[in-house]
């Protein structure tokens, strides 16, 4: 059984069959990757896996426990932590401070965080943020006003706000959008090597099959709400199903 586990789900908006009968399994400590045309299905899916959306029917269960019904916040403190297509930080305060905050709401007792089970005091919270930054290459902008960054520091930001809870699972909504290649891979490498730094899982939701096929170990293919394979990547290149999602015709 994985970390992640969908069965059977489905959810529909209207008239509009969004995921049909959607299986999914995460394995712990792999990077799964979901990929599919405009309008599969990936963004429905995961909404389902953080709480903003609930199912017509179906599960999701993450490390034994259902996600369904739980509020977004509850759900991080299951250990799940989600980067947004759009970064989401406190443009206001300095890059050091947007790490903190995470690290304060878990001291003033506002919700219990997965990573912490001990109050820290002030120079402890410092120092976990700026052993972050340093993770993802921003120590030297900590001082920095986070609303003046460029989109690539802005993504990197959200990832370090995310991994100072040290999330078991991390969800991200295409990390690279909007950025140019040279920052495509820079992420790619930073992603690497976040994985290989600590036990955590990633799912990825990605257009970009550049960094599907550099990140991923598994990958799922959605068509129209339904999954129509999920293999690995080398099986994934040149798979007729795959071809004909986003082609339109098969090539077998």
């Amino acid at each position: 059984m994985g970390l992640l586990e969908v069965k059977n789900v489905n959810k529909r908006f209207g008239g509009l069959q969004a995921l049909g009968d959607v299986n999914l399994s995460v394995a712990e400590n792999t990077v799964h990757a979901i990929i599919g045309p405009n309008g599969a299905g990936k963004s429905t899916l995961l909404n389902c896996l953080v709480g903003k959306l609930i199912p017509d029917t179906g599960s999701v269960m993450f490390d034994g426990q259902s996600v369904l019904g739980r509020k977004p916040h509850e759900i991080n403190q299951m250990g799940i932590s989600r980067v947004f297509q759009t970064p989401e930080i406190f443009g206001d305060l300095t890059v050091l401070e947007n790490v903190m905050i995470p690290c304060f709401a878990r001291r003033d007792g506002a919700f219990k965080l997965h990573a912490f089970e001990t109050v820290m005091n002030e120079a402890e919270i410092v120092d976990m943020a700026e052993a972050m930054l340093t993770d993802v290459r921003m120590i030297e902008k900590r001082d920095v006003h986070a609303g003046s960054l460029s989109r690539g520091d802005k993504r990197r930001l959200e990832m370090a706000m995310c991994l100072v809870q040290q999330p078991k699972l991390l969800l991200l909504d295409e990390p690279t959008a909007g950025m140019a290649r040279a920052d495509t891979n820079n992420t790619i490498d930073l992603l690497k090597e976040i994985k290989a730094s600590r036990p955590i899982t990633m799912a990825i939701i990605e257009h970009d099959m550049h960094v599907v096929f550099s990140l991923a170990e598994r990958i799922t293919v959605l068509a129209q709400g339904t999954p129509l394979v999920e293999d690995t990547p080398e099986n994934i290149k040149g798979h007729p199903k795959v071809q004909e999602a986003y082609l339109g015709q098969s090539h077998e």
